[in-house]
């Protein structure tokens, strides 16, 4: 059994018993998290697509962490006029335990 859930603007494929990876939640860690736009379920051969979003579906797991991701480096530079500037940037992620499917 799977799911396709929308959060943070990006489309996730979430099992049951999995560790996934999202944009920063503003909830703390150990409490519950619902995903209520699931776009897609499949449970065994039957498969529900929602259009847009499947009716009465939801995705329910567990906030594990909330932690930052590697260090993406943006550099801006213009030919012949010494122009260079470096930037760093690195994104806030939060870690959810997919409990359950419904």
């Amino acid at each position: 059994m799977y799911a396709i859930v929308e959060t943070g603007g990006k489309q996730l494929k979430v099992e049951p018993g999995k560790v996934v990876h999202v944009e920063k939640l503003a909830v703390e860690p150990g409490e519950k998290v619902v995903f209520d736009r699931v776009l897609c379920v499949r449970d065994g051969e039957v498969v529900r697509i929602g259009t847009p979003y499947v009716e009465d579906a939801k995705v329910t797991g567990e906030v594990v962490e909330h932690f930052r991701g590697e260090k993406i480096l943006i550099i801006k530079h213009k030919r012949r006029k010494n122009y260079r500037r470096r930037q760093g940037h690195r994104q806030w992620y939060t870690a959810v335990k997919i409990e359950s499917i419904n």
